[in-house]
This record gives structure tokens, C-alpha cells and sequence, in this order.
């Protein structure tokens, strides 16, 4: 079977759809001839025609890129449905938490979201969130997009998914928990850093602004794509 075969073949038990790091962990490349598998399998899906990037790191059989769509409630310009971006993106980093160890959390309200083809609480690690702190501020918390605890079941990180409102919702729930020594991190669109930017100048976030970062969609997949390799290698 050649590699492309290969990668077919997982694209096809996970119905039409993977993202690279499933296909790293799941395409058998023992049998190929090459030092850098994993880049062959992101040469494969990126220079053939047989598939079709949805969202960066997610990518799907072309010939059934019309049930895809379907099945996945995305239009073909999937950077115009909120719903899909935020379910995929928040799967990302609570995946991504866990690589690194971390038992990761999602607030109730978005369990049942898809992130792919399963909800995400299948994804998360635990579920309920641990009581870390007064009942009040956890209960702010558990609102959080994704929220990494360490084995002493501390938070070590906060992630707020911001796909098209103004960050000020998730600038407030940072707020109230700023005195915790935890990473904060609002994720969204390279594009609107400028003005993520912009709303930190704002006085009343002087408190947090040196501790409040933002990641584009880009970097965190790229870290899972990372952290995925790292796994599958053993490190």
C-alpha cells in the first residue's frame, strides 16, 4: 500500500475527517522508508487532491467534502460559522492540555458541542472542575473555555476561545481570578490581535495586562501538532 493509501485508509475509519495529529498517531508508517514520517504525512494531505483543509490542522476527504460539510453544520467558508471555529478550537487546547499532562476541564454548557465528530466531553479529563478556591470564584471559573489543572489540582492554565465578540467578557472572568498564579490565554484570529491590543490599554485592565496573552489559532495548533509528534515519538 503507498502512503497515500495509508493516509486514505485512517481518513476513511474516522469518517472523511483527522486532523494531523490523529493522523500521526494512527497512520502505521513503520514500513515506510523514510526518517521524517511525519512530515511526509503533512506533505501528503497538503499537495494531494484527494483532500481539503477545513481549518488549520483539520483537514478531509475531498471526494466526500459535500457530506463533510453536512455532517460537521459548516458552511464551505467555515471561518464564517462562530459555532464550528469555537467547538474545534477549544478541542484543540483542552487535547493539547493533556499531552502535556494536565487533567484539563470544560464547563457543562459545551459539553455536548462537537469537536469533529464527538462532544467534547469526551475530550476533557475530568468531569467536574475541582474546587480550587471560595465557592464564588470557582464558579466563575467553570465558565472558562479550557482550564488545565496541575497534579496538585491547581489551575495552570485559563483559555478563553474568542472567535467574534470583544474579549471583554473574557478579560473580566480573568480579572476576578488574576490573584492565582495560573496562565491566562484568549485565543483567537491572528487578525484581531491589534485590537486585542487596544482593550488592554483600557485602565481598568491594568491589573492583568502583563499576565493576559494571546494566541492565534495558527500557534495552537501547531503546538498540538507538536505535542502529537512528541507523543507518538516516546519523548
Amino acid at each position: 500500500m503507498s502512503q497515500k493509501k495509508c493516509v486514505i485508509h485512517i481518513f476513511e475509519t474516522l469518517q472523511g475527517v483527522a486532523t494531523l495529529g490523529q493522523l500521526y498517531a494512527l497512520v502505521d508508517t513503520s514500513i515506510w522508508k523514510t526518517k521524517t514520517p511525519y512530515a511526509s504525512i503533512r506533505r501528503i494531505v497538503q499537495t494531494n487532491k484527494e483532500f481539503f483543509k477545513i481549518k488549520p490542522g483539520l483537514w478531509g476527504l475531498s471526494h466526500q467534502k459535500d457530506m463533510i460539510i453536512k455532517n460537521l453544520h459548516i458552511t464551505t467558508n467555515t471561518t464564517e460559522n462562530p459555532h464550528f471555529t469555537h467547538a474545534y478550537y477549544q478541542g484543540i487546547i483542552t487535547e493539547l492540555g493533556a499531552l502535556r499532562g494536565f487533567q484539563t476541564f470544560i464547563p457543562a454548557q459545551d459539553k455536548n458541542k462537537l469537536f469533529i465528530n464527538k462532544p467534547l466531553k469526551d475530550i476533557a479529563t475530568l468531569d467536574t472542575i475541582h474546587t480550587f478556591t471560595y465557592l464564588e470564584l470557582v464558579n466563575k471559573a467553570k465558565t472558562i473555555d479550557s482550564i488545565w489543572f496541575n497534579e496538585r489540582k491547581m489551575p495552570h492554565a485559563f483559555y478563553e476561545v474568542e472567535h467574534s465578540t470583544d474579549f471583554k467578557n473574557s478579560l473580566n472572568k480573568f480579572f476576578e481570578l488574576q490573584d492565582f498564579r495560573s496562565k491566562f490565554y484568549i485565543v483567537a484570529d491572528k487578525k484581531r490581535k491589534a485590537q486585542f491590543l487596544s482593550i488592554m490599554e483600557n485602565s481598568i485592565y491594568k491589573p492583568i495586562k502583563d499576565f493576559v496573552n494571546f494566541a492565534d489559532y495558527e500557534s495552537i495548533v501547531k503546538q498540538y501538532e507538536n505535542e502529537s509528534m512528541k507523543y507518538e515519538m516516546g519523548i
